[in-house]
C-alpha cells in the first residue's frame, strides 16, 4: 500500500468514526427525550455539554441509565429516594452538578 492509499484510509476511517459518533449522539438525544420535562431539561444539554467529555465506561452508565424508568430517574434526580446501583448514583450525582437547571 502506498503512503496516499494509507493516508486516504486513515481519512475515510475518521470521517466513518465521526459519521458512527453523530448518529450515536442522535440517538442519546432521541432516548433524553422523556415523558417529564423535568427530565428533559436535565438530559438533553448534559448530552450536548458533557457526554463526549466523559469515559467510555461512564458513557455506557449514563446510556444504561436512560433504560430507567421515568418515575424511577425523577425520584433519583428529585432526591426523594437514592439509587441503590451505585454507578447510576454517582452518575445522577454528576448530572447534577454539571448541569445548573
Amino acid at each position: 500500500m502506498s503512503g496516499n492509499e494509507a493516508s486516504s484510509n486513515a481519512v475515510t476511517n475518521n470521517e466513518n468514526s465521526t459519521n458512527i459518533s453523530k448518529v450515536n449522539k442522535a440517538r442519546l438525544k432521541w432516548a433524553c427525550r422523556r415523558g417529564m420535562l423535568e427530565l428533559d431539561v436535565l438530559f438533553i444539554p448534559f448530552v450536548d455539554e458533557a457526554y463526549d467529555d466523559l469515559s467510555i465506561k461512564d458513557q455506557f452508565i449514563f446510556e444504561r441509565l436512560l433504560t430507567s424508568q421515568d418515575p424511577e430517574l425523577f425520584a433519583w434526580f428529585m432526591g426523594h429516594e437514592v439509587c441503590e446501583d451505585t454507578e447510576f448514583n454517582a452518575m445522577v450525582q454528576f448530572i447534577l452538578k454539571r448541569v445548573k437547571v
